[in-house]
């Protein structure tokens, strides 16, 4: 990624907005229509483009919906971040905080819609269970960083563990959800809390 005062070459630039216009066209049609009944050539006439061109760029239907459920889940644990850093001198309360936002905001998601809600979504929820490998790693990774830049006293093995934890509970609960966001919040807040408290005091 380009430093603060480099120029992004023409060529990147251009493919990112290529990327973003196919990967909004599809959330767009998500509103509307059923995944199941949206096809790589809806998707190219909602971006303004040739089936070719979005083949050729992102290769298979499967490949495309990876690239989607990742680019989304980037925006997710963006708003986590921001809820976390707002409440770090709380450790549980931005737990809580961060997971209500993250059900809140996957409940109003066309995309996580589409997946909890639809029949005939099977390839979509597989990107979060059965092939969500990639997924869950960009997702730990990124939490892991926000928890050890927010409470250096933490050691990175217990970070490690519990963000991984929480981004599978997370996962779970947006694919099927078990009651309202600030509910199951509530709930995984008062079960992780003694154990986020003692590793926020360097005791882990």
């Amino acid at each position: 990624m380009p430093t603060a005062g480099q120029r992004v070459p023409y060529s990147v630039a251009a493919r990112e907005l290529l990327r973003n216009t196919l990967l909004d066209a599809a959330c767009h049609e998500l509103e509307e229509r059923h995944w199941a009944d949206i096809t790589m050539a809806d998707i190219a006439v909602a971006a303004g483009v040739s089936r070719q061109t979005l083949y050729k760029e992102f290769g298979s239907r499967e490949e495309f919906a990876q690239v989607l459920v990742l680019r989304e889940a980037e925006s997710f644990l963006d708003a986590v971040e921001q809820a976390v850093n707002q409440h770090l001198d709380n450790p549980p309360k931005a737990l809580g905080a961060a997971f209500e936002l993250f059900l809140t905001a996957a409940a109003e998601n066309p995309l996580l819609r589409a997946v909890v809600l639809e029949e005939g979504a099977e390839e979509l929820l597989a990107l979060l269970t059965t092939h969500g490998k990639p997924l869950v790693e960009r997702a730990a990774d990124r939490l892991n960083q926000v928890i050890v830049a927010g409470w250096p006293t933490i050691r990175r093995r217990d970070a490690e563990l519990l963000s991984d934890v929480l981004v599978r509970l997370a996962i779970s609960y947006a694919a099927l959800p078990s009651g309202p966001a600030s509910q199951t919040a509530a709930s995984v807040t008062s079960l992780l809390e003694p154990y986020v408290v003692k590793l926020a005091a360097g005791l882990g």
